[in-house]
């Protein structure tokens, strides 16, 4: 029970990351209707920018409680507004010009964004996996049984609190603000809303740089949580947040943080009592039955043509 414990903590911890991750993909997609590929390598681009933070500003374990929180700060926000600037010329460069092609056309653009910023990312910082020791450190015993202890740590705190407030700022934002409506307007019908006078353009590009965000803060709190980054992260991550995202329903928002739960859930318990080894078997495999009987996804709603 202790193990199921301790298992239970870790996957919740990386659901809510790539809930985080998700919400972006969801997002575009309820809007836009396309997939942008390239967001798993602006969370890879946010993880780095924080790395070059961290290192630049000199913060350490030992560094006192107050530097650390307000040094983190600070680099997040660099971070965001780094990341931001990539998704919205990843927005106007890749997708805008495409918007009115056959449909591939832009997934082809996004996949070859994603190859830039990946090989961007290399070149600029060499690829090695850039390893960085623990800042955030203490935590909690929550149950200790002989040599067996579970332990909640202060990081895991952070990422399960960060991810619930910003899930409910996020859902807030959706359905009680004009940029809400403006971007329920858009995914019902684009050309309407421009009619009524909503500029779709900028409607989207917010969205773009929303998502983006949001990217950067799973980028930082997945660095501090797992202390290594390399330029090929953000593909893996990416491809398994999509995944949630598809699960979860695509273009539901809480479908997508659900989903991301779904998918830490089944990484972590596989890669516990089974074989580590085939933990991404296990969560695509999980996605295929899901969708064979609901290919909604578990929250999505199903899709009427428009006549």
């Amino acid at each position: 029970m202790e193990y199921f414990l301790e298992q239970l903590i870790n996957g919740l911890t990386l659901g809510s990351i790539y809930g985080l991750i998700a919400i972006g993909y969801t997002m575009v997609y309820g809007i836009i209707g396309m997939i942008n590929f390239a967001h798993g390598d602006v969370f890879m681009v946010g993880g780095f920018i924080s790395l070059i933070g961290i290192v630049a500003i000199g913060i350490s374990g030992d560094s006192g409680t107050l530097t650390i929180i307000v040094s983190l700060i600070l680099v997040l926000a660099i971070a965001m507004m780094l990341a931001s600037a990539y998704s919205w010329t990843i927005e106007r460069v890749a997708y805008r010009p495409l918007r009115g092609s056959f449909r591939l056309a832009p997934l082809i653009s996004a996949i070859g964004m994603s190859i830039v910023l990946q090989e961007y990312v290399r070149v600029a910082q060499d690829g090695r996996p850039k390893p960085l020791q623990p800042i955030v450190t203490g935590g909690h015993e929550l149950v200790h049984s002989g040599d067996f202890v579970v332990r909640l740590s202060n990081m895991q705190i952070i990422i399960i609190l960060t991810t619930l407030v910003l899930m409910t700022i996020f859902t807030l934002i959706i359905t009680r603000t004009a940029l809400g409506r403006a971007q329920r307007s858009c995914e019902q019908d684009m050309k309407m809303a421009a009619l009524l006078g909503i500029d779709v353009n900028k409607t989207i590009a917010i969205t773009f740089v929303i998502g983006a965000a949001l990217a950067a803060v799973a980028g930082q709190l997945f660095f501090l949580r797992y202390g290594v980054t390399d330029f090929f992260v953000g593909f893996l991550a990416g491809i398994k947040a999509f995944t949630a995202a598809v699960l979860g329903g695509i273009g539901s928002l809480p479908g997508a943080m659900l989903g991301g739960l779904v998918i830490g859930m089944i990484e972590v318990f596989w890669s516990a009592y089974f074989s580590v080894e085939y933990k991404d078997v296990a969560a695509f495999a999980m996605l295929a039955i899901v969708l064979i009987f609901l290919p909604q996804g578990l929250l999505g709603k199903p899709e009427v043509e428009k006549v």
